[in-house]
């Protein structure tokens, strides 16, 4: 059987890597090196001649999350804002950006602190609306980017419907009257392209480029890591021409992952889909749970069928994820309360561990976004984000319980 036939399970497991040729070791060595000998000038090995243009964990690390996410090229990055930093460079000055408007903090202060001041624009539109989506679009939009579901506010997007728009778009006239997709090798790209950015579905629930999407962006920390002991970022793409313009750039800006962080990410992946299973079985029985307290307003998340993006989610995702937010009766007073009580759940930024987090989008993981923009969007501070880890679902439920009593 083919490599490509494998079902999830066994790529998660196998794909990009083979018994170490040297001595059968069956996990991927840890190369700690910064250089590799050369037999004569300019002959390498294999294109191995620098470890931030290629290393062989690193080489292993992206093969294995392209299968994972059906696609055909990886790149694997410092971190999930470093994978963003890339495919912005492949942007000018003057381009625009279509931006859904309930994004990662962090998603939104690079665009709007650091890229804003080299030119670039950025609208943010409500994704769940198609008509709002196409209004956004102009002539110099380069870029359609989203998270499905989204954070915090787990909404649901339409990755297909967000093709069909991106193919419908009129770009301005490519320099020198090309009409080529991409422009050429380290030169901006002239069409606009959809980069979703998959980080709370994981590949095991979604796998955007079977829906359309042109690039799909983790952050690697969450997830894909699992473990809550490394950063990193990833992207995958099946278009060869985009592949070898983020490569260049990879290479060319250098915020790549140290052997070490490739070695835990291949440790982490081989568990992905067991891991991803409890996840969403434990998150789904936390969430009917919480809908029934008397201490909860509104629960979100996209397995209850009170979710606005139900049916699509079903439609899209395999499962539901592991992610939850709750809007807490008594505002800022009761949220506090709440957060402060916990004991098993920890009260911290990030997500995706075995172990479960809680935190408060407002304070925490979204406090660059405006609060005028955060009210907008129903971040308000009542509202606290849980990341549902795989411990036993009974203590889970215990410790929540307690910290909602009055």
């Amino acid at each position: 059987m083919s490599d490509d036939a494998y079902r999830f399970a066994t790529h998660a497991i196998h794909a990009g890597q083979r018994p170490d040729p040297s001595t059968g070791a069956i996990m991927t060595p840890v190369y700690m090196t910064s250089t590799f000998v050369q037999s004569s000038p300019g002959v390498v090995k294999d294109d191995y001649d620098y470890a931030r243009s290629k290393n062989p964990t690193r080489t292993a690390l992206e093969a294995n999350l392209a299968a994972l996410e059906g696609g055909t090229h990886g790149f694997a990055f410092s971190s999930g804002l470093a994978a963003m930093d890339c495919i912005l460079h492949l942007l000018r000055a003057g381009d625009h950006i279509v931006l859904s408007d309930d994004v990662y903090g962090g998603t939104f202060r690079q665009l709007d602190k650091v890229f804003r001041h080299t030119g670039l624009s950025t609208t943010r539109v409500d994704m769940t609306d198609l008509a709002a989506v196409k209004a956004a679009m102009k002539p110099s939009t380069r870029l359609v980017w989203l998270e499905t579901p989204s954070n915090p506010m787990l909404k649901v997007i339409d990755i297909a419907a967000m093709r069909a728009i991106v193919d419908g778009a009129r770009p301005d006239p490519a320099p020198g009257g090309t009409d080529a997709a991409l422009g050429p090798l380290g030169e901006p790209i002239v069409k606009p392209i959809l980069v979703v950015d998959n980080t709370f579905a994981s590949p095991y629930l979604q796998n955007p480029l079977a829906n359309g999407a042109h690039v799909v962006m983790h952050s690697c920390t969450k997830y894909i890591g699992g473990h809550s002991d490394l950063v990193a970022g990833a992207m995958v793409t099946s278009d060869p021409t985009l592949a070898a313009k983020i490569k260049f750039t990879q290479n060319a800006v250098g915020a790549v992952p140290g052997a070490m962080d490739c070695f835990l990410m291949l440790r982490s992946t081989k568990t992905l889909h067991v891991r991803m299973q409890r996840h969403c079985e434990n998150a789904m029985e936390i969430a009917s749970r919480l809908s029934r307290h008397s201490a909860v307003a509104k629960v979100i998340y996209p397995g209850l069928e009170s979710h606005p993006q139900h049916a699509l989610a079903k439609k899209q995702m395999r499962a539901f994820g592991g992610m939850i937010s709750v809007v807490i009766k008594g505002g800022l007073p009761a949220s506090r309360r709440m957060l402060e009580r916990v004991e098993l759940f920890s009260l911290a930024e990030s997500l995706g561990g075995v172990e479960s987090l809680i935190e408060h989008p407002a304070i925490m993981t979204h406090a660059s976004i405006p609060a005028e923009a955060r009210a907008k969007l129903g971040i308000d501070d009542g509202l606290v984000r849980l990341s549902v880890g795989i411990e036993d679902v009974e203590d889970l439920w215990s410790d929540l319980d307690q910290s909602l009593a009055c």
